[in-house]
Order: structure tokens, then C-alpha cells, then sequence
């Protein structure tokens, strides 16, 4: 007998096996045993063994599973064919000839499937808890933010009633100067007219006179006195002023004044694939000063105005590399700086993506997204309406991410291939704007989407939901960003010459500056996991930075 048997004395339950009084008990069969038979039970192969004890240690409270054909036994066994847990009586009877197999190796089976569901649900409820978090802050300063939507529209019929005040002013300023310079007008013409009048009636007490004269001579000068004496052969009538009214109807307010967009409903996915993530600490090992491989000169000119000229980089799958600059032209160069590639386009390259293996990129000024077809063809996508397109990226999804910007306004939009909008982020959950000035974004490898805000000069950063996560300001300027395989986020700094290295939940971890430094850092990929590629914007040159150790 083995050393965990012991006997228990009298006890009226009986063996599940032959009947006699019981002595033992096997937790993982779930079966009464006496002393023979628990002997017996042990010698039974098990894949994961027997658990045997002392019936008197045996949990009363056990949740057992009871025989339907035979109720007052405990299930020990499973029958594959019939697909039920069977007693001991069941395996000799109505179960002989078929594959019968260990109740617990069962149990196991369920239980993994069981524990794998429950862990998604679980995953599933901490998305949900977060989009509940978000719903409920969201609900709570509703009113608030209708009120400060009144607010707007008062403000707007403020800044009108004000112009609408200047504007009568200067009608009734119009008024007036015209009713000055129509009254010179009219006394000028009625002393114009009451001279000639006084003139004839002149001529008439004259000729009243000489009708009882005499006098020829007198009539002989006043003859032709009277008749070269002219009368009016027209006269100048003048109008008032008159009033327009500009025709005003609803579409002519909301067109001017401003109108109520109303509220959307759209739909977006809580089921999305889970990825595990590498620990961004294994078998790595940042280089105490990173070093700079090579150097490309991107040959773009610079730009009259800000003299600059490297915008964009983007890395294709054989570890080539588009660049956009100050030019109507993307360039496709290898990692040792030779040109294979040239294409035009009608903008400068400033924000670029690869897309479906092919090169994307925004045209600002016709508020478009385009891709450069395998045959050099240039492609419209699709249109942005009124918000010009800035940064851009693909997605895991398969979608495109356009941060838009239109006026005060910014915001980013998930876009599939034929432009259908999926996704819009813009307010955080007190409605407030996430965004003044998106200007370049990465989707991170836990599908967090990383914006750089040229404005207010950091990083904002949320999750795929639209939630926000986390912001990040540390440096003088947050230019352009990118992402690794392990959720590591780089942010370039134009202004510092350098490059911001954080972890996956915006915190800082270090600086990237190479042997050599770097200046003016504007556009920055990874090339695989430990080097990247930095465009200096100012110069036009393309660093690449080894500054992780290779894995052993």
C-alpha cells in the first residue's frame, strides 16, 4: 500500500467497488474505496495519476457528478463513444466494449476550453469596461457640453448681431453722405432754376412796360435782349436711395450663420484579434552611443521659404525606402543611398505610408489620398471634403488613418480602401478636442494610435477604441513618429536634435542621439527592430541609426 493510504476505522459508507466498508478516497476519480480496492486503484494506470487519501480528509462538500444510470454511484470514468461520465457499474455493463478513458482527463479537456473562453470574455470585459468608462464620463458632462454648444451658437448670433449693428451703421453713414450730396444737388438746381425765373419775370415787367410805350428804340434794343433769352429745354430729376433687402431664407442662415451637424451612429469593432506582445526588455540591450551606418543624400532641393527639404520616409518589405521632399517627386533608394526609383506627382511628398505594399500618400491641396499603382500610375482613393489630409498610415486591420485638419479643428479618421469612413476620433470623453494640430501618426503593436500634435507639440495617444491613453510632452517639438515590434514609441525633435525613445504606455525611457548627433530630425521608420532611419530636414540626409544590440 502506498504511504498515503491510512486506515480510517468504522465508517458506514461502503466501496464504490465491491461494497465493503470504506477506508479511502480518490479525489481525482471521485470514488470510494476499502482497502483491497485502493490497493487495486492504485496499480491502474492514470495519465495524470491517482490523488488517494484517508476518507476522512475527504472534502464533504466535493462537487461530484453522479451516475444517471446508476444515481447513487459517483462518475469515474467517461465513455468517448456516448459522450457521458459513467460509474464503475457502467464500465462492466452497458459500456463494455466501448473506448472508455479517465473522468479527470475529461474535466481537463473542458476545463481548458472553459478557461480559454472565460479568458476572452475576460479580455472582452476589460474592453468593455473601458468603452463603458468612457460611455458613462461621456453621459456625465453631457449637459455641459450642450451648454457650451448654446454657448457657441449665442456666440455666433453675438458676433452677427455685431456685424449686423456695424452694418446698419454704415448703411445708416451711406445714408446720411448721400442725403448731403443729394441736398447740395437739388439747391444747386433749385438757385439754377430760380434764376431763370427771375430772369423771366424780368423780361415780362419789361415787355409789360414797353406794351404802352412808344418808345421804338427802347423795343428796338430789348428785342433781341428777349429773344436770345434761353428757357430750360429738360431738367435733372433725381431718385432717392433705395433699400435691397437681401433675400433670406433657412438654407441662406445655415449656410452663413452655421448649422447643427447632427449625431452619428457609427459602428466599431470590440472583436479583434489579441497579439502577444514580446517583452521589450528580452534579449535586447539599447547601445550606450547608437551608431550611424550609413548616410544618404536625398539630393531634394530646399525650400525657398523655410530651407528645408526632406518631409517624409517610409520602408517597403525588401528593405527599400521611399522618400518625399521639397519637390514634386517620391524617390525610391536602398539602403546604401542608390536611386531605383522615381515618380512625380502634382505635391510634395510630405506625408507618406506604405499601403498594401504600395507607396500612399496625402495631397493637401486637393484634399486627397493617392497611391502610386504598380505601373507608376498616380490613383485617387478617395477625397477628405473640406479637412485636408496630414500624416498618414496603414493599419493592422487593413484600414487607412488620416489625421485631417480643417480651420481650428483636428481629428483622425480610419478609412478603408474605397474611402468609406469607419472610425472618427476626435473628442476625448468630456467631449473636449484630443487634437489641435495632427500633424504625423504611427498604430502601434497594441493597436494604440500615436499622434504628433504640431501645435501644442507632443504626442497624444489612444487606443483603438478612440480612448484616450496617454499624452506625452517632454521635448521642444514632437515632429514625426514611429513604432517598433514591442510596442517601443520614437518621437523626433526638430527643435532638441533629438530622438524621444518611450514604452508602450508613453513613458520616457531615453534619448537616441547617435555618434555624430543628428540635426533638424523630421521623418523617422524603424528598420526592423534595432536601427531606424532619420531624415534631417534641413539638410536632406537619411541616417541610418543602429541603437539596439543584435538578439543572441
Amino acid at each position: 500500500m502506498a504511504s498515503n493510504v491510512t486506515t480510517l476505522g468504522q465508517e458506514a459508507v461502503v466501496c464504490d467497488l465491491c461494497q465493503s466498508p470504506v477506508s479511502f478516497f480518490c479525489r481525482r476519480c471521485g470514488v470510494n474505496l476499502c482497502d483491497p480496492c485502493a490497493l487495486l486503484h492504485l496499480r491502474v494506470k492514470s495519465k495524470f495519476g491517482h490523488d488517494v487519501v484517508d476518507y476522512a480528509s475527504k472534502d464533504d462538500d466535493d462537487d461530484v457528478c453522479l451516475c444517471d444510470s446508476h444515481p447513487e454511484n459517483k462518475c469515474s470514468a467517461y465513455c468517448e463513444k456516448c459522450d457521458v461520465p459513467i460509474c464503475i457499474l457502467c464500465i462492466s455493463i452497458k459500456h463494455k466494449s466501448h473506448e472508455i478513458s479517465e473522468l479527470q482527463d475529461k474535466i481537463d479537456e473542458l476545463l481548458k476550453v472553459i478557461t480559454r473562453e472565460n479568458d476572452r470574455l475576460q479580455s472582452f470585459r476589460d474592453d468593455l469596461q473601458r468603452v463603458l468608462d468612457h460611455t458613462a464620463k461621456t453621459a456625465s458632462s453631457l449637459s455641459s457640453v450642450y451648454e457650451r454648444k448654446k454657448d457657441e451658437v449665442t456666440a455666433r448670433g453675438e458676433d452677427w448681431k455685431k456685424k449686423i449693428e456695424n452694418h446698419v451703421k454704415k448703411l445708416h453713414q451711406e445714408l446720411d453722405d448721400l442725403k448731403k450730396e443729394n441736398e447740395a444737388v437739388l439747391l444747386k438746381q433749385k438757385k439754377e432754376y430760380e434764376d431763370v425765373i427771375g430772369k423771366i419775370d424780368e423780361m415780362n415787367r419789361k415787355s409789360t412796360k414797353l406794351r404802352n410805350s412808344k418808345n421804338v428804340t427802347e423795343m428796338q434794343k430789348f428785342r433781341p435782349v428777349i429773344t436770345e433769352q434761353n428757357t430750360l429745354k429738360e431738367f435733372t430729376q433725381y431718385t432717392f436711395p433705395t433699400f435691397y433687402k437681401s433675400k433670406m431664407d433657412e438654407n441662406h442662415l445655415q449656410n452663413y450663420f452655421g448649422y447643427i451637424e447632427k449625431m452619428h451612429e457609427r459602428k466599431i469593432s470590440l472583436l479583434r484579434e489579441k497579439i502577444s506582445i514580446p517583452d521589450p526588455d528580452s534579449d535586447r540591450k539599447v547601445l550606450e552611443v547608437p551608431s550611424v551606418s550609413s548616410v544618404i543624400d536625398t539630393g531634394f532641393p530646399s525650400s525657398k521659404k523655410y530651407n528645408t527639404r526632406l518631409y517624409d520616409i517610409t520602408v517597403t518589405d525588401d528593405q527599400k525606402v521611399w522618400m518625399g521632399g521639397e519637390s514634386n517627386e517620391l524617390k525610391l533608394l536602398d539602403l546604401q543611398g542608390h536611386l531605383h526609383h522615381t515618380v512625380t506627382i502634382t505635391t510634395q511628398g510630405m506625408y507618406i505610408c506604405m499601403y498594401n505594399k504600395q507607396v500612399v500618400y496625402s495631397e493637401v491641396l486637393n484634399k486627397t489620398v493617392k497611391k502610386i499603382s504598380d505601373d507608376d500610375t498616380v490613383v485617387t482613393m478617395f477625397t477628405t471634403g473640406d479637412w485636408t489630409p496630414f500624416g498618414i498610415t496603414g493599419s493592422a486591420s487593413g484600414d487607412l488613418l488620416v489625421c485631417l485638419n480643417k480651420d481650428d479643428q483636428s481629428k483622425v479618421v480610419r478609412y478603408s480602401s474605397t474611402g468609406t469612413v469607419l472610425q472618427e476620433i476626435q473628442y476625448d470623453s468630456q467631449c473636449q478636442p484630443l487634437y489641435q494640430d495632427a500633424y504625423y501618426i504611427a498604430e502601434n503593436v497594441n493597436g494604440d494610435i500615436i499622434v504628433t500634435d504640431f501645435k501644442m507639440r507632443k504626442v497624444i495617444a489612444v487606443n483603438g477604441l478612440g480612448i484616450f491613453r496617454y499624452s506625452y510632452s517632454g521635448g521642444k517639438s514632437a515632429s514625426s513618429v514611429a513604432t517598433d515590434s514591442v510596442g517601443h514609441v520614437y518621437v523626433t525633435d526638430f527643435k532638441d536634435d533629438k530622438i524621444h525613445m518611450l514604452d508602450r504606455d508613453g513613458r520616457f525611457l531615453r534619448h537616441i542621439n547617435p555618434e555624430g548627433g543628428i540635426k533638424e530630425p523630421r521623418a523617422v521608420c524603424m528598420i526592423g527592430d534595432c536601427e531606424m532611419i532619420v531624415g534631417e530636414c534641413l539638410t536632406g540626409l537619411a541616417k541610418r541609426i543602429k541603437f539596439f544590440e543584435e538578439k543572441i
